[in-house]
């Protein structure tokens, strides 16, 4: 299987050439092939990811060709292009037939196929069905799910000695972590205590553990937040200051994948697409998932990976709807997860891990243990772009910066993250 893998990958890498207009649906075999029959139809689906994902794309592609007879041409675009690309083909009138979108785009959001029925046959994940409000059809799929979680480096901890939850039958509050840390700093001569991601993904799951809500919609272009926001932002400021944690990471952009890489971190709060990374990469000490801390709440900031969009205007509407209800059918959606090694986003899925099952496993425990609203950043998210709206910035992750850097207090910082985020979505 693993040898299947990278010869499809090696397939995708050849599709990177391609550009997106030269694969567009409306030219040359693909205009004549939408009056053929579905056999000689060939769909093109556009996505941005790494190797496993698109890999898993084209070995599903190469099966629903056996099967049907359909070709699935799979092509990638880098991930900062996608968005502009997907933009500049709709307002070209020359869209691919489906896509794996990082979000829904105004530009093209009256453009894509109700999927509804899909959705529900495909058991998705609840949290993550998001209709439009306008005429409350779900457009947009899951593909796979990313979520916020807590790594260590296992050889620092096991050599000082210190105990922590292997598993959510387990806890710790920030309390307590910040005191086991510190007991591994000194025993071990570890530079940091722990390192976060300068990321407004990994603070929406920080805030979420000390009770807060995020920002939070209280009336159509008015916006609030809870106190406990400002308690886990004064908490958070007070690791930065004390040396606990990196400073320069949030205030400088320091990297820091490669400070944990380096072996001087104990623990690292980033996200599951880092299992991968480490499995590689990792080769100068042990580490392992453990459970988040909980202030008291048991919960991570979780959401789709990108989102399956199926085009109008195309020729190919129904065949593109054929082909996404047989990508999310059980097996075959069990084993696109299998080969890309992802979190499921739909319920009743148990993927086969190739390694690491353990660390997965505690991803979806921490999900499944999280409140609804863990999801809301990536379902807010698709929600505005349904009603023409968009964060151009991350008000929570831009003000908290100016916050660590002592130049907003509190107060003014939770005032800039509200007037920030009304002033973009009103």
């Amino acid at each position: 299987m693993k040898q299947h893998a990278r010869t499809a990958t090696a397939v995708v890498a050849g599709a990177l050439l391609i550009s997106l207009s030269a694969c567009s649906s409306g030219n040359g075999s693909s205009a004549s092939s939408a009056t053929s029959a579905a056999k000689n139809v060939t769909l093109k689906l556009v996505q941005s990811g790494d190797a496993n994902q698109g890999g898993a794309f084209q070995k599903l592609a190469d099966e629903y060709k056996a099967e049907t007879g359909t070709t699935v041409q799979i092509v990638e675009v880098p991930s900062d292009n996608l968005a502009t690309q997907l933009r500049t083909s709709a307002q070209a009138n020359d869209l691919p037939d489906l896509a794996a979108a990082p979000n829904v785009d105004p530009v093209w959001k009256d453009r894509i196929l109700d999927l509804s029925d899909i959705a529900k046959a495909a058991k998705v994940k609840p949290t993550l069905l998001v209709q439009d409000p306008g005429d409350k059809k779900v457009k947009a799929l899951p593909t796979t799910l990313t979520a916020v979680g807590m790594f260590i480096n296992k050889t620092l901890w096991d050599k000082a000695g210190v105990t922590y939850p292997k598993d959510i039958s387990g806890s710790w509050t920030w309390d307590d972590f910040q005191a086991k840390a510190d007991q591994v700093r000194t025993a071990t001569g570890a530079k940091y205590g722990a390192v976060m991601d300068a990321s407004a993904h990994r603070m929406r799951a920080f805030l979420y553990q000390f009770g807060s809500e995020g920002v939070v919609e209280s009336s159509p272009g008015n916006f609030t937040t809870n106190d406990k926001t400002a308690t886990a932002l004064e908490y958070f400021k007070k690791m930065n200051d004390s040396g606990f944690m990196p400073k320069s990471v949030w205030t400088s952009g320091d990297d820091a994948s490669a400070a944990f890489k380096s072996g001087q971190v104990t623990a690292y709060m980033s996200g599951v697409w880092q299992i991968a990374d480490f499995q590689a990469n990792i080769t100068n000490f042990q580490w392992a998932s453990v459970p988040m801390p909980q202030q008291p709440v048991r919960a991570t900031n979780y959401g789709s990976a990108s989102w399956m969009v199926a085009f109008k205007g195309t020729g190919h509407e129904q065949q593109t709807l054929d082909f996404i209800k047989w990508l999310y059918s059980p097996a075959h959606y069990t084993e696109y997860c299998n080969i890309q090694g992802c979190l499921p986003a739909v319920d009743g899925i148990t993927p086969t891990y190739k390694g690491n099952a353990d660390a997965f496993k505690l991803y979806n425990d921490e999900i499944s243990a999280s409140p609804a609203v863990s999801a809301n950043q990536t379902t807010d998210q698709l929600r505005n772009a349904y009603q023409g709206r968009a964060l151009t910035s991350e008000p929570l992750k831009d003000e908290t910066i100016r916050y660590l850097n002592g130049e907003l207090t509190i107060d003014q910082t939770i005032k800039a993250i509200l007037d920030s985020t009304k002033k973009q979505l009103s």
